[in-house]
């Protein structure tokens, strides 16, 4: 070679294969891949394009896609004043709380429930068959890569290899199947759909396999004992939407027909599968009487793209959001990307060895997962995301609001997914107009409530079917005043004043309305509220006595002042309601302050009472610690102490979900060793079942949070803890690497947002900050604090030492990035 092409080929060709390199290990590191196909649905890996998903099981024979689609839930609009009588229970409820007849204060609060919500359902299943006679099958994989959200299973036959790729485009409104054989015409294939739902099948446009029908009326939760649990109202416009999946299949140069039978192809090199769906859902508040026939016209699109341009189109807008943030943990040093992910997760737990891959691999599978179903418009990700392939579905897969629906949603700001918060914000803004309704018809009170649990039309409230749930969950009455913190925090992420002034701020004062009429005085001096919950745990209040119901229970105290502190910080910005605020600020100040227990412990009552289950999953009187910012080592150390001995005494076992919420409680106490050992609990397989409880709780092969069973809000909430041990910005600072684990004593994350609007970049080495850059979206002062001393460059600011370390602060320009680098 002479020096002319040397030169040419170091330039040219060796620094491609470097970015070949790269990308390859990227792709590595964001795959999940097995060597045989899922037999169970936990087994199974999850596509979506935020309203339409499919988990994906790899059969050969018989592939299965089983299906949803966002909107399809049972029931309509919610009906008013459900409880007429409800009220007047009230007064006699307090009255028994004061004078500590908790019994009587227990019946007498059942009265005051109203109906369960409804129920998410599966859309249907589809079979994509194909028929060797029995010749051996062999080489066998399949994957779903995160990195540009796509399913693809290989195999091969009689020499001849197989290839589906398997992606749901947001652009396209659709999920494209592409099937193909690296020899022509080997494709004979029998694709067929089905549901559990009442149906009827047809042809339509001479070559497209429709199946359409109607959803069940109502269909009563699975803890539900019924005679009748699945009620369908076929004359009912209003109670039960329609809906419609459609299928169809092109080829170049295979036969294609398509008959009531199902989609028959033969001899075809490559098949293009098309599958999109649609029900005729409108809004919360309006008779499902919409288009559901909108599928057609999805369909018809998509069809006239070539299989080339769909790809693009789906890649190129789902890495626009999922590519906006990367992890690296230790350099991916010891990662364990050369096994499949079940034999990965076996080793992890099995070995507790280190695989800072699969560490990072959960963090942005939680991603994937909101990016997957959060986009459909008024309806978030669910309990179960939009994956569920049970009639009536774990706990109706509805929208648990007294943590569940929250957690999905912690991670939205931070991790760079703001988009992804809006339908949970539409929701709010649901929830107020039918929470209106409720706290006049249930409470006489201004404002709006919402209960424990709610769904697509915006349940308000207290489920239990008129008086058979126990008020521990189904009375809980905090659920709007924790919700609006998510449009607060959008705010503080953002900077919007247009979304803070003309969404959060009146969602906001109208829970806090609500709220000023529920507080009650007690007589010594204090605001109380009555009937008060810490969901879902009860306390013993004399020997062989147990109590559900009591008086202004911490957690409620919490949600309260942190509503009344945003409120009044909100209104100071937009220079409004000043004696609202003046208002605000006195209710805030005769409120039951926190109050340490005899165990040195935060307590979960207003009264030093013992749980019937000291190690009870929900530890809600810690929401002043996070998701709010009530209690904190910085500013209340003393509260903060009792708050970590809570959870000490807590313990660390628990269900998945409950295991997310304790690294982000650990994180935020900068206990970040704490944090990580329950990450790392977070990632033990726990098997496929999803009724075997004595596992405990963690993942499923497949990743998904065993709670169990299956609970998505236990995959974000761990994303979120990642975040927060990474990255907190509470208190007016950008804390880098604030609960930094020894495992990870190298890495590099990209992308993470703190509060202020201000993007972060880092590295760190031996658990200091090497380097850093923060791209300011809104301008403003920008206070940094870190382990290293850092200086900014291009900005004349000096670090100062400080308790935590070093403080830098500078001023930013709006979207202009500042660099920051160890000054030892």
């Amino acid at each position: 070679m002479n020096q002319g092409l040397k030169a040419t080929f170091l330039l040219v060709v060796v620094p491609l294969c470097l970015q070949l390199a790269a990308l390859n290990a990227n792709a590595q590191n964001n795959t999940l891949w097995y060597k045989q196909p899922a037999k169970e649905w936990t087994e199974a890996l999850p596509i979506g394009n935020g309203t339409l998903g499919a988990m994906v099981f790899g059969g050969v024979d018989d592939e299965l896609l089983q299906l949803n689609e966002a909107t399809l839930w049972s029931g309509g609009p919610v009906k008013k004043n459900v409880n007429p009588e409800a009220f007047q229970y009230l007064a006699q409820v307090r009255e028994a709380l004061f004078k500590e007849d908790y019994q009587k204060a227990h019946d007498l609060t059942q009265k005051m429930q109203g109906l369960y919500s409804e129920s998410f359902l599966p859309l249907g299943d589809l079979h994509i068959k194909q028929s060797f006679g029995g010749a051996k099958q062999g080489a066998y994989y399949r994957d779903l890569n995160i990195g540009n959200a796509i399913a693809t299973t290989k195999y091969t036959v009689n020499g001849v290899n197989y290839k589906r790729e398997i992606f749901a485009s947001a652009p396209d409104k659709i999920i494209v199947i592409r099937v193909s054989a690296d020899k022509a015409k080997q494709l004979d294939l029998k694709i067929n759909t089905g549901s559990q739902l009442r149906f009827q099948k047809s042809v339509i446009g001479g070559n497209t396999l429709q199946l359409a029908g109607k959803a069940p009326a109502h269909v009563e939760p699975s803890y539900v004992d019924s005679s009748n649990p699945i009620i369908y109202a076929d004359d009912d416009k209003c109670r039960g939407m329609r809906y419609q999946l459609l299928a169809k299949a092109i080829s170049n140069d295979g036969k294609i027909i398509t008959d009531t039978s199902g989609i028959t192809v033969k001899g075809a090199s490559s098949v293009t599968l098309y599958v999109t769906a649609a029900t005729s859902f409108v809004a919360y508040n309006k008779c499902p009487d919409g288009n559901e026939k909108i599928a057609e016209t999805y369909l018809s699109k998509a069809t006239k793209k070539t299989y080339a341009q769909l790809l693009a189109a789906h890649v190129s807008d789902y890495q626009k959001y999922f590519s906006r943030v990367n992890l690296s943990l230790n350099n991916g040093k010891g990662s364990r990307t050369d096994l499949p992910t079940d034999k990965r997760l076996a080793a992890y737990n099995t070995n507790q060895s280190a695989d800072p891959g699969l560490e990072a691999l959960y963090f942005q599978y939680g991603r994937y997962l909101l990016i997957s179903s959060s986009r459909a418009k008024g309806v978030p990700a669910n309990l179960q995301g939009i994956w569920n392939k049970e009639l009536r579905a774990p706990w109706s897969s509805n929208y648990t609001s007294n943590i569940n629906v929250q957690m999905n949603y912690w991670m939205a700001e931070d991790c760079n997914l703001s988009e992804m918060h809006t339908p949970l914000f539409q929701l709010i803004k649901g929830l107020s107009e039918t929470g209106s309704e409720v706290a006049k018809s249930y409470y006489h009170a201004q404002g709006w409530v919402t209960h424990h649990n709610t769904d697509i039309w915006a349940l308000a409230n207290p489920v239990g079917d008129l008086g058979k749930g126990e008020p521990k969950w189904a009375n809980w009455p905090m659920g709007g005043d924790w919700l609006t913190r998510h449009l607060w925090e959008h705010y503080l992420y953002t900077g919007d004043k247009e979304f803070l002034k003309n969404t959060a701020y009146p969602l906001m004062k109208g829970a806090a309305q609500f709220t000023l009429d529920w507080l009650v005085p007690d007589g010594k001096g204090h605001l109380v509220t009555a009937p008060s919950m810490s969901p879902e745990n009860d306390f013993i209040y004399a020997p062989g006595k147990i109590g559900e119901v009591s008086v202004s229970t911490t957690m409620d105290m919490g949600i309260i002042r942190d509503l009344f502190d945003n409120l009044v910080t909100a209104g100071k910005i937009l220079g409004v309601d000043a004696a609202f605020r003046d208002t605000l600020l006195a209710k805030k100040s005769k409120l039951i302050p926190y109050q340490i227990g005899s165990k040195g412990q935060l307590q979960e009552w207003y009264k030093d009472q013992e749980s019937s289950d000291p190690h009870h999953r929900h530890v809600s009187h810690l929401y002043s610690v996070y998701p709010a910012n009530e209690i904190s080592i910085a500013t209340n150390p003393e509260l903060a102490a009792a708050a970590k001995r809570t959870l000490e005494l807590r313990g660390d076992e628990s269900t998945g979900w409950s295991l997310a919420w304790k690294v982000n409680l650990w994180a935020r106490l900068l206990d970040g060793n704490h944090a990580y050992k329950l990450y790392r609990d977070l990632l033990r397989l726990t098997g496929t079942s999803e009724t075997n409880y004595s596992e405990g709780g963690g993942l499923y092969p497949n990743m998904f949070d065993a709670h169990p069973p299956f609970q998505i809000d236990g995959n974000f909430g761990g994303t979120s803890g990642v975040a927060e041990m990474l990255l907190q910005s509470q208190n007016g600072n950008i804390h880098l690497l604030p609960a930094l684990p020894d495992a990870w004593g190298t890495g590099q994350v990209n992308g993470l947002v703190a509060r202020g609007a201000f993007v972060i970049d880092m590295k760190w080495t031996g658990g200091k900050i090497t380097n850093a850059s923060v791209l300011s979206k809104a301008g403003g002062v920008c206070r940094v604090i870190s382990l290293s001393k850092l200086k900014v460059t291009g900005v004349s600011a000096a670090p100062s030492k400080v308790k935590e370390g070093y403080e830098l602060v500078f001023n930013t320009q709006k979207g202009k990035s500042y660099q920051l680098t160890s000054s030892l």
